[in-house]
């Protein structure tokens, strides 16, 4: 959990700003451990870093204008954890399925992180 959560604060405070809907971009998959670039555009995120996942982490994020918000879950726990540049702290809430997370349950973290 402390992976998934690490995951998530990195992803959002590596991030340095404008508001149009983005879809969320996976970042990590669930699979082997992996390190994986997000890249810098014409949103929030200016400059490219590296995300690094451990092992069935599922990590995706979102460059909306004015904030980046981020979700992550693991493929072998219970919950997922969201967090975004607009303060607050990380959420963490059941995954829908009782038998282990999937990549849906980080796109709907991500998506409400804003609202935490």
């Amino acid at each position: 959990m402390k992976k998934i959560i690490l995951g998530s604060v990195l992803a959002v405070a590596a991030a340095t700003s404008m508001n149009a809907q983005a879809a969320a971009t996976a970042i990590c998959t669930g699979g082997a451990a992996q390190s994986a670039s997000v890249a810098s555009g014409t949103n929030f995120i200016k400059n490219q870093f590296n995300a690094r996942c451990s092992n069935n982490i599922m990590l995706v994020g979102e460059d909306l204008q004015n904030v980046y918000q981020a979700g992550g879950a693991s493929t072998k726990g219970k919950s997922r954890f969201g967090a975004s540049t607009a303060g607050g702290g990380i959420t963490g809430v059941p995954c829908a399925s009782a038998t282990g997370c999937i990549s849906a349950d980080a796109v709907t973290e991500a998506g409400a992180a804003l609202t935490s």
